[in-house]
């Protein structure tokens, strides 16, 4: 049998108790950060698969090359524009 700090035995359902408490934390935690990282549609963003002037994917801070948008769901061109189009730092 486990001892506690004390020197005292741990009894099993403190210890699976405990055990299923920092579970269930952990997993809040999982669910909090996939809830933070749901992308919106497409049609959201006003995605289009063209530039909008000098405005294009590949010159966008969210752009994950090759094909892909930290914000928006689907495959992402790099010639392609939408809303939340934020330059890269041009330092």
């Amino acid at each position: 049998m486990d001892h506690g700090r004390n020197g005292r035995p741990i009894s099993r359902r403190v210890l699976l108790t405990s055990t299923a408490v920092a579970l269930g934390a952990a997993a809040a935690r999982a669910v909090s950060q996939a809830q933070a990282q749901q992308k919106i549609g497409q049609a959201d963003a006003q995605y289009q698969g063209a530039p909008k002037g000098d405005q294009r994917c590949a010159g966008c801070f969210n752009f994950q090359p090759p094909d892909a948008c930290k914000f928006v769901q689907g495959d992402i061109s790099p010639s392609g524009w939408c809303q939340l189009f934020s330059p890269k730092d041009q330092s």
